[in-house]
């Protein structure tokens, strides 16, 4: 056969695919969303349409396509134009963040830690400290199979935690630490942070992964187990004194039995300084510690428990009608801004009212109040009966939106998808509120009040990670239009931003009177951050088979060392002043962050050189 009549197909030609092949095939899809920067204006907006993660980062608004496609940004003029408008919205939600922990979140969490018998430690450490940081491993483990260096973004987030939040802290409302509790948490997260960099540094086999999983995840679950103990071991201990008190009480009296009772009550004061969570009044707890100059001695101003039982039932008339003033209630908890207010505001603060205004009515037809520093708790019989069928049933469209969405399609544009499985809770709910509006009265709340303390807390919780992480893609997308650094900006501006609910939710809760709770939040939350978010997102990788050798990167040394010396600073000042925390120690905090704000930014501008080896350079395909 002449060679003119073979015909070459293509199935005849032997294909090697190579690693360009599988990178040209996957572009879509593994592309970063900012890339579109690097094209000119014109062609941003195809860029941004066939990317997939223009659309699987986005929150709640899909700002790169908003600039590239809606907007139509021509040029740089206009996008700094834009710029400043996202920071503004920026400041919009902020309010809303501040707004929803205030009135919200804060009243949730003290009656919840209440109900489950905690003190303000045990609180801090697990309720408070899983609800703040918690969101950041459903965000992590959502990405995955990229290439973020996860250990040194935890560090630099845990070092922001413990040096700003705790350092307010402390310079807001100095307080006496628990000392024992103190120096155990800090001890612990020493261990963890050094053991997980260990492993982070040390080059293992891909069996040891889990056994590396399985030792730190260990560790935390130990820190749990002897927190919860140790509150539980309290409580037996007060029990006992008191047995003991009263059987010495029964005998005759004599100075020896006197001088046991004294010896006894001395005890039972020191054991009960922290023994339960107390609802303190918020005109007495504003600043419960009184200090005239910062290194002096704190004294200490007494801390007035709300009276439960009267807050509850001052209103309650039986002569009224069950449903007396039901649509006024109802009416007067809608309004976006009190007359009082506004009359008594001044002109700043009567810009803030109208920019609260939005936040007032989404929270108050989403979340139930229950704070029992308020006239009947905070109930309202039509409202709350609105709660009950709207909370859980936007919640779990909303949440299950998120998980199940495609990746190329916005997350609510998939809520039409999932709205029907929000509606299955109204199997349960519409009856229950059929049921609040036959049975309850308008001016008491009901006994079974406290299931809303359940919705109040979770969907304050909510509504602080979607404002959060909004805040947070704003500033990543600022930041990566004027062309800085990931690492550096997961080092500094992400760690601010991925802990401003962190960072609001601490504060407020010192503000309402109780620091030990806000500061064992901000150790714990740190803890949980590094331990169970770090080690879970290197082990999840490792199932993927999308293995980071280099967990800790450049950044993430400078935040190991400053951590480490925050962490020993702490243990210092605490022994040396008696646990006292001052509010030279906050301002001592906040001044080592700058210090590390420094050293990064001059490391960045290349003025210094970092802590960690320079970078082999590789080439990207091939042996070049």
């Amino acid at each position: 056969m002449s060679a003119t009549n073979t015909k070459t197909t293509k199935s005849d030609v032997f294909f090697v695919p190579n690693a360009m092949d599988a990178e040209f095939d996957n572009f879509w899809k593994t592309v970063s969303c900012f890339a579109a920067n690097n094209f000119p204006f014109e062609e941003r907006c195809e860029f941004v349409k066939k990317a997939v993660d223009c659309n699987s980062s986005t929150n709640v608004i899909p700002y790169m396509r908003l600039l590239a496609c809606d907007l139509k940004c021509i040029n740089q003029f206009q996008e700094m134009i834009f710029i400043a408008l996202f920071v503004a919205f920026c400041f919009q939600i902020l309010v809303i963040l501040i707004y929803t922990i205030n009135v919200y979140y804060s009243p949730a969490l003290k009656a919840v830690s209440r109900f489950l018998h905690m003190n303000e430690h045990l609180a801090g450490v697990t309720l408070m400290a899983f609800g703040n940081t918690s969101a950041d491993l459903f965000a992590n483990l959502a990405s995955v199979e990229r290439h973020v260096p996860v250990f040194a973004n935890n560090l630099s987030s845990a070092l922001f935690v413990i040096t700003i939040s705790g350092g307010l802290i402390c310079y807001i409302s100095p307080f006496k630490m628990n000392s024992y509790e103190t120096v155990r948490d800090i001890l612990f997260l020493l261990l963890a942070t050094l053991l997980m960099d260990y492993f982070a540094s040390n080059h293992f086999t891909l069996s040891y992964d889990e056994l590396k999983f399985l030792i730190v995840l260990l560790v935390y679950i130990s820190y749990i187990i002897i927190n919860v103990a140790d509150v539980y071991l309290l409580q037996k201990t007060i029990a006992s004194t008191r047995a003991k008190m009263q059987k010495l009480l029964d005998e005759k009296e004599t100075p020896e039995i006197a001088l046991k009772l004294q010896e006894l009550e001395r005890k039972l004061e020191y054991y009960s300084q922290d023994t339960r969570v107390e609802i303190l009044e918020k005109s007495s707890s504003i600043s419960i510690t009184r200090i005239r100059y910062t290194t002096m001695r704190m004294i200490r101003n007494p801390r007035v428990s709300v009276n439960r039982r009267y807050t509850r039932t001052m209103m309650l008339d039986y002569t009224q009608s069950k449903n007396q003033g039901i649509f006024r209630d109802f009416f007067l908890a809608l309004r976006p801004i009190k007359c009082q207010a506004w009359k008594q505001a001044e002109l700043l603060n009567r810009v803030l009212l109208l920019i609260r205004a939005p936040a007032v009515v989404i929270c108050t037809l989403y979340i139930p109040l229950v704070d029992y520093e308020l006239e009947k708790h905070g109930w309202n019989k039509l409202l709350n009966a609105i709660n009950v069928v709207v909370n859980p049933a936007l919640s779990i469209s909303i949440f299950l939106s998120f998980m199940h969405r495609k990746a190329n399609v916005l997350w609510y544009i998939s809520l039409q998808n999932t709205l029907m499985y929000g509606a299955y809770s109204f199997v349960l709910t519409v009856p229950f509120a059929v049921f609040i509006l036959f049975h309850s009265r308008t001016d008491v709340p009901p006994s079974y009040h406290w299931v809303f303390t359940i919705m109040n807390l979770t969907g304050s919780m909510f509504l602080i990670f979607l404002c959060a992480t909004e805040i947070d893609t704003v500033l990543e997308v600022i930041g990566n239009i004027l062309s800085i650094d990931d690492n550096y900006m997961g080092a500094t501006v992400k760690a601010f931003t991925g802990n401003l609910g962190t960072l609001f939710a601490n504060t407020a809760v010192a503000i309402h009177g109780y620091p030990k709770m806000a500061f064992a939040s901000a150790i714990g939350g740190s803890f949980f951050t590094i331990v169970v978010t770090g080690n879970t997102v290197a082990y999840v990788r490792s199932l993927v088979g999308n293995r980071c050798d280099d967990h800790i990167e450049e950044y993430g040394e400078i935040a190991f060392i400053f951590l480490n010396m925050a962490l020993f600073t702490i243990l210092l000042w605490s022994t040396t002043l008696g646990f006292f925390a001052r509010r030279s120690m906050g301002l001592y905090s906040i001044g080592l962050y700058v210090v590390y704000l420094l050293f990064v930014t001059l490391v960045h501008e290349e003025v210094i050189h970092s802590f960690s080896k320079d970078v082999r350079v590789k080439s990207a395909f091939g042996d070049i």
